[in-house]
């Protein structure tokens, strides 16, 4: 979609590197234009979406998107990022609608399926919520993200022994992952975990990160 708008934004006269929101604002009124021109075109409408999205114009974005679908009910592109733009303006109900029907038509999409967790932990769903975690790491057993998104719930949660867990399982797959390290560290604390927490500490400090970097944990060990 990125390359798309770049394309569109040099055919139209507009340098292809903007960025600023000035610049965003000039492209939606050149997309606006040739929209006018050229009302059925898809690739111009997804466009001036995303240049909405750029200008966090989100009522705007969830518009464009709707012309698109009613074009092209399926069209992936319009669901997904509606759904995304329905659940900056807090309308979960419609985002978990998009992302449902997003996911009937590529059911594997992980960044869909994240999408919509997020939506129903939002949503104060926590066994729907929790389920559609343990489908994504079903779906990606190799995906460290999937195992620290469900450990980010299950640490909000105040779930901390499942935290711990999961937080190990994605780090066995991203090791060198100073985040989800910290994450860990962090769950072994609240657990009262003092020595493992140390030992993870002084690990991250081994591969590379500044022990100062981790004062306020290390300070929490004290």
């Amino acid at each position: 979609m990125r390359k798309l708008l770049l394309i569109t934004l040099f055919m139209y006269g507009i340098c292809a590197q903007a960025q600023t929101p000035r610049e965003w604002r000039d492209s939606v009124s050149v997309l606006i234009e040739a929209i006018n021109k050229a009302p059925k075109n898809i690739s111009l409408r997804l466009l001036k979406a995303e240049a909405n999205i750029n200008l966090q114009q989100w009522d705007y974005a969830v518009q464009e998107y709707g012309y698109v679908l009613r074009l092209d009910e399926q069209n992936l592109a319009a669901l997904f990022f509606r759904a995304f733009c329905h659940t900056q303006l807090r309308h979960y109900d419609l985002a978990k609608f998009d992302y449902e029907t997003f996911l009937t038509i590529q059911p594997e999409h992980f960044e869909a399926h994240l999408g919509l967790a997020h939506t129903l932990q939002k949503m104060g769903k926590k066994t729907d919520a929790f389920d559609e975690l343990n489908r994504i790491v079903q779906l990606f057993p190799d995906s460290a993200d999937a195992f620290a998104a469900r450990a980010a719930y299950e640490t909000d949660l105040k779930q901390y022994e499942a935290a711990v867990y999961d937080w190990d399982e994605a780090l066995r797959l991203q090791p060198e992952n100073v985040e989800y390290a910290i994450s860990k560290v962090d769950a072994l604390i609240r657990l009262g975990r003092r020595q493992e927490a140390r030992e993870q500490l002084d690990a991250i400090v081994r591969r590379g990160t500044p022990r100062g970097a981790l004062k306020q944990w290390y300070d929490q060990l004290k």
